[in-house]
């Protein structure tokens, strides 16, 4: 690594630091319904929504009924993006006339943008047309990004209030969520992007003459705008095949710097949101620190793997893969940040990396993506640990465990469990059955265990929701498209109802005030467990399949053996 590589990382760390409290508390602001400065540019907006839908923006629902209306909400949504690519061709804004979508990827994609997941099987380019790519793609960024920030909110209501039912309006939180927070930041962003070189036009794709005399076609499209939202909202889908490793979607150093740094930046920020939310900024910050720790731990060891010299590759740093434009420590980076954060956008293929650096992404991913994660979902992730953090605790003391004053009981930790298992059934199960059948091995790029690594990953980043590809693996087929897309559905659901079940029985349960028993949840001690329990049960979960992959690759590569 260069000086300007560490200064880099450095000034990464120290923005993302330096914004949390700021958006942080600004999002505090606007989730409890204070007056903030953008109340006055968007509030008329605001109102007129609740008007045209007819609903009352201060009714608030208990638990089923605010699970009820988010799973309708999505529903709808899948149905239309489902629609619209069977019926393409038949839509405006299709300059290249793109052709119908088949089913099998149709039902894919719509899953994939409706769950947060942004999983693409598929080149944008060649296959989705601009009206497809506005309408039904960027809109779902929107609102999946606030549905993910809309169950934290209830969640945060049912631990901080008492003996009550209500965990207030699906409907007036996704408005909130999008017109002062997703919005207006995203619209800020595609300005800055378009000023670095992002395309954003609805001009046909045009012909140009290579210098050595051939045509080549140059897609065009409003890319910029589904850009902003991509990385703001840590959805990931790319409007060009190559994602962000595109020049057209990431033209500059200074583009992927603030990609990077919006990836990151409302997952974050939440952390202090729900610290003030909740009464206390100390335990936002708690759990800031831990997901901040994990995510250096994963980056130094991407790097010192990417770095590290083997006679195999003529003891030269790993360049393959990579643009040469950002180079190797902007790669690992970005690598470490859309895994941990659910995006699953990519400046370089994740295939390409070293079998350890891989281990780090995928790592990130089977954690459930706590580390960050993506907006909304990693936080009530990191809640989930935190749960099964303060039950074992509490039988390590001989103590009733309780977090914020309310006593976690057999309810909760098993609601917890279930929201860990579903993912990781669908990972592991999903894996095993491609591995052995000729449906998932044919789809392979590579054999051994970089293959095995492949479909590990895919099904990872389904049921993780991150939507990132080792990029070796052909998943646009019938199985793939079906089985990802099943993995996507458990993933994102068979976490968020367990939360909002967790968040319901919680604001029901009266608050005790600490007393000298009380295990505290805000300071050192408490980070060392949460990390450990997390550590521990995706190590238990996970170990023996990352042994067929990445760590006998790791292995067998030392001794001269790639593949």
């Amino acid at each position: 690594m260069t000086i300007q590589d560490i200064i880099q990382v450095l000034l990464f760390f120290a923005l993302l630091i330096g914004l949390t409290p700021i958006l942080g508390n600004f999002m505090s602001k606007v989730f409890a319904g204070e007056r903030h400065f953008m109340l006055p540019v968007f509030g008329w907006l605001e109102k007129l929504i609740y008007k045209f839908i007819g609903i009352a923006p201060n009714e608030e629902a208990n638990w089923k009924s605010y699970t009820f209306g988010l799973l309708l909400f999505n529903l709808i949504g899948f149905i239309f993006v489902f629609l619209i690519q069977l019926f393409q061709t038949y839509l405006p804004f299709n300059p290249a006339h793109l052709p119908n979508v088949t089913w099998h990827s149709a039902f894919n994609t719509s899953v994939s943008f409706v769950t947060n997941t942004n999983w693409q099987g598929y080149a944008g380019e060649t296959t989705m047309s601009y009206f497809v790519q506005m309408i039904g793609l960027t809109v779902q960024n929107f609102v999946s990004a606030a549905t993910g920030m809309a169950v934290l909110l209830a969640l945060i209501r049912g631990l901080s209030r008492k003996t009550t039912d209500k965990l207030g309006n699906f409907w007036t939180d996704i408005t909130r969520i999008i017109l002062y927070v997703l919005l207006p930041l995203s619209i800020l962003f595609a300005i800055v992007l378009v000023g670095q070189g992002v395309v954003q036009n609805f001009k046909p794709y045009e012909e140009v003459q290579t210098l050595q005399g051939a045509l080549q076609v140059i897609p065009m499209g409003p890319a910029a705008s589904q850009i902003a939202i991509k990385q703001l909202g840590t959805n990931g889908g790319g409007f060009f095949n190559a994602n962000s490793a595109h020049p057209f979607e990431n033209p500059t150093p200074f583009s992927n710097f603030l990609e990077m740094l919006f990836i990151l930046l409302i997952p974050a920020s939440l952390t202090f949101t729900y610290g003030k939310m909740v009464g206390s900024t100390r335990q936002g910050w708690t759990i800031f620190t831990a997901m901040l720790i994990l995510l250096i731990v994963g980056l130094g060891i991407s790097l010192y793997a990417e770095y590290s010299s083997n006679p195999i590759f003529g003891n030269l740093p790993l360049m393959e893969g990579k643009e040469t434009r950002f180079g190797i420590t902007n790669s690992v980076l970005w690598s470490t940040v859309t895994t941990a954060a659910s995006n699953g956008s990519v400046n370089a293929m994740h295939e390409s990396l070293s079998p350890l650096a891989g281990m780090v992404t995928i790592i990130n991913i089977l954690l459930g993506e706590v580390i960050f994660g993506g907006v909304g979902a990693g936080l009530y992730g990191m809640v989930i640990f935190i749960i099964l953090t303060v039950f074992i605790a509490g039988l390590m003391v001989g103590r009733t465990p309780e977090y914020l004053g309310k006593k976690i009981e057999a309810f909760e930790v098993q609601m917890a469990i279930i929201a860990i298992l579903a993912p990781s059934f669908v990972i592991l199960l999903f894996t095993a059955w491609a591995s052995v059948s000729n449906l998932g091995l044919s789809s392979l790029n590579n054999a051994g265990p970089h293959g095995f690594s492949e479909i590990l990953y895919a099904f990872s980043s389904a049921a993780g929701n991150n939507g990132s590809a080792f990029a070796g693996l052909n998943a646009n087929t019938p199985f793939y498209n079906l089985t990802t897309g099943l993995g996507m559905i458990i993933g994102r659901f068979g976490i968020i109802i367990p939360v909002l079940a967790i968040a319901g029985k919680m604001a029901g349960k009266k608050i005790t005030p600490p007393s000298a028993g009380t295990f505290h949840t805000d300071n050192g001690l408490f980070i060392g467990l949460l990390i450990a329990v997390i550590l521990i049960v995706g190590g238990l979960t996970f170990f023996p399949a990352l042994s067929l992959g990445p760590i006998i690759e790791h292995l067998l590569m030392n001794s001269g053996t790639t593949f």
